[in-house]
């Protein structure tokens, strides 16, 4: 069977030689082919320095080196493909090389694939002549194109040379063959009033009306055929750059673009523009502007969406990396748990700061402004925050006139307001999360510090000085997790009755007879308290310290206080040296500590706002302490 083109196939393994006298049947080649005559190709550039497609719709950002896909033939002066040639395409130097040409005069045709064509339905065709057709689409084709084509059309020479080693073949070509790009693009720019209106895009569609693009591509490069879908539907919320082939007739085309916007109550909008004129030529960027009005311009609102905040690059407090001068300083890192959502000011600034674990969703931050009338306006929605978020951004109010919905439920427009005059602002924060509910449920908060207590959290072994080791980012996420539980807590109407029914059990430094009321124990719970927050070293046999503002627990208690009993007798016996028990009363080594609480604690756990380990998966963190246990430890006695 005669073939008069080869097909060449990059592989990353290994490349493959087609002969032109058996179909299909490749074997593997490796290294020069001794006598082969070699070809260099390369794609050309858009023009103006266009980079590479901005963001695929449809279609598969090239590959940096070499083609995907590569066909070739070789015709004679006349146009007529020569047969019974071997070739194969090496990728990493994007280079053609083929033995069996005679000497004389050609034209190499070169077909070049940067993409997935199999995704086009692309077909190519045999040629015996290089007018016919080579490369053809579906003429119903109704979408873009995922690859990008090439071509090229290269005369040469071959000559026979005689050297000291014998007569060899030389081929005449002036250079790398630069190919040309056989189709088009088509950028779309969407223009919006603010980058949160941008991010609330539910879906941006194009339709482009009859376009008549061609449909094929013959071995010398013509175009040929016309497609007739009706319309072709671009998702431009996937991507904003769409391949094509070329417009079949002058004139262009039109159609229309529609984009759906949400709001931050739950509303949507949708709005259509048409548009004309569009011209798709090859090796040439076509742009579409749309200028996307929206009801929702000259907000003041600032509706952060999904998508607003992952491309923020907004940082968390408490990750791994923090500096411990950071975490260990209460001007920078501290937190009451019944207000662990912090919102404030920074300069012209909105600044978020989170203490939890678990992310929070559906949250409206409003506030009271200069010219609000003394109501409360929405000044931000967040889809979500995340566990410890940071986020700082620009209130939109400090860069023009902005317009916000008040509590009534009217509109005002408020002046600029320059940063100065936004000091002393009011906020508040409603969500329908039933996890703020639990967070907003503490009544009585604690306010908790880190301290190193001299040790150093750099040094793999903690740094132990006296009974403390540097506690690291990984502890102090979960005495976040830890003390809001707490505090939750000690409000839990099944926490007040479990005292009402132990009261006989409750003594304090005394002894037995030194009777404590439940009164008074949830009098000293429920009591403002600040604590500075340390991890205890196990090397001299304790695992827990406590006693004033001190508060330290060993590694295996800050990972297991959700489910083990014996964690949380650690936690409680140290809360009752902080509430001013000693060893004599039943707050450490009593019931209160080691029956009553740690119990509660452990069988109420899924009723607390950190419901599991799994949110900080602590024990599977890398940077915990290798020398300190991460789990159970017994046999040590509890504080000093």
């Amino acid at each position: 069977m005669k073939i008069a083109r080869m097909i060449i196939m990059a592989a990353a393994a290994a490349a493959a030689i087609f002969s032109c006298t058996r179909e299909e049947l490749p074997y593997p080649v490796s290294g020069d082919v001794p006598g082969a005559l070699a070809f260099s190709v390369s794609p050309e550039d858009y023009p103006d320095g266009v980079a590479a497609l901005r963001s695929a719709g449809g279609a598969s950002v090239p590959a940096a080196d070499g083609y995907d896909r590569v066909e070739f033939a070789v015709v004679s002066e006349d146009g007529t493909a020569v047969g019974n040639l071997k070739g194969f395409y090496d990728r990493p130097s994007s280079t053609i090389k083929i033995e069996g040409l005679a000497a004389g005069k050609y034209r190499l045709l070169v077909l070049g694939v940067k993409g997935d064509l199999q995704k086009d339905d692309a077909e190519i065709h045999r040629i015996a002549h290089e007018s016919d057709l080579w490369l053809s689409f579906p003429e119903d084709m109704d979408r873009p194109l995922s690859a990008e084509y090439f071509h090229s059309s290269t005369p040469f020479e071959v000559r026979t040379i005689s050297t000291p080693e014998g007569d060899t073949q030389v081929a005449d070509v002036a250079g790398s063959i630069v190919q040309k790009r056989m189709v088009g693009r088509m950028d779309v720019d969407f223009v919006f009033s603010s980058p949160y209106i941008e991010s609330s895009v539910v879906s941006r569609e194009i339709s482009l009306e009859a376009p008549r693009l061609h449909t094929g591509i013959s071995g010398d490069g013509a175009y040929s055929g016309t497609g007739i879908a009706d319309r072709i539907v671009l998702d431009a919320l996937a991507g904003d750059s769409f391949i094509f082939m070329p417009a079949a007739g002058a004139g262009g085309f039109g159609g229309e673009c529609e984009i759906v916007t949400r709001n931050y109550t739950g509303g949507s909008y949708r709005r259509v523009y048409s548009f004309s004129g569009v011209e798709i030529a090859p090796n040439t960027v076509s742009r579409l502007g749309v200028d996307a009005v929206n009801p929702e311009d000259g907000s003041g609102t600032m509706f952060v969406t999904e998508a607003f905040y992952g491309k923020g690059g907004y940082g968390r407090i408490l990750q791994d990396d923090e500096p411990h001068t950071v975490y260990t300083d209460a001007s920078q890192r501290s937190f009451n748990t019944a207000s662990p959502l912090q919102i404030s000011l920074a300069g012209d600034s909105l600044h978020v700061r989170f203490y939890s674990p678990k992310d929070l969703e559906r949250v409206l931050v409003k506030a009271v402004l200069p010219g609000s009338g003394g109501e409360y306006v929405d000044l931000a929605y967040f889809d979500r925050i995340p566990a410890f978020a940071d986020f700082y951004e620009t209130l939109p109010l400090t860069r023009g006139d902005c317009l916000f919905r008040t509590e009534s439920g009217r509109f005002v427009e408020i002046r600029e307001t320059a940063a100065t005059e936004l000091s002393g602002i009011t906020f508040k924060v409603e969500s329908d999360d039933p996890y703020w509910q639990k967070l907003t449920a503490i009544k009585h908060g604690w306010t908790i510090r880190f301290s190193l207590y001299g040790g150093d959290p750099l040094r793999d072994d903690g740094g132990p000085a006296g009974n403390w080791i540097g506690i690291r980012p990984v502890h102090c996420r979960e005495a976040v997790a830890f003390f809001l539980n707490f505090t939750y807590m000690i409000d839990m109407p099944e926490h007040e009755q479990i005292l009402l029914e132990n009261q006989d059990r409750l003594y304090g430094n005394g002894g037995t007879t030194d009777k404590v009321t439940p009164e008074t124990v949830l009098a000293q719970m429920r009591q403002p308290r600040s604590i500075n927050v340390g991890l205890v070293y196990t090397g001299n046999g304790v695992l827990g310290l406590g006693g004033g503002n001190v508060f330290g627990a060993y590694q295996g208690g800050w990972f297991n206080h959700y489910t083990s009993a014996y964690a949380c007798e650690v936690m409680f016996h140290e809360l009752g040296h902080v509430m001013g028990y000693s060893h004599n009363s039943a707050f450490t080594y009593g019931p209160w500590a080691q029956e009553l609480m740690n119990n509660f604690y452990v069988k109420h756990l899924k009723e607390m706002p950190v419901d599991s380990m799994e949110y900080l998966d602590s024990k599977n963190n890398p940077h915990i302490y290798a020398s300190q246990p991460k789990s159970l430890k017994t046999g040590a006695s509890f504080c000093m």
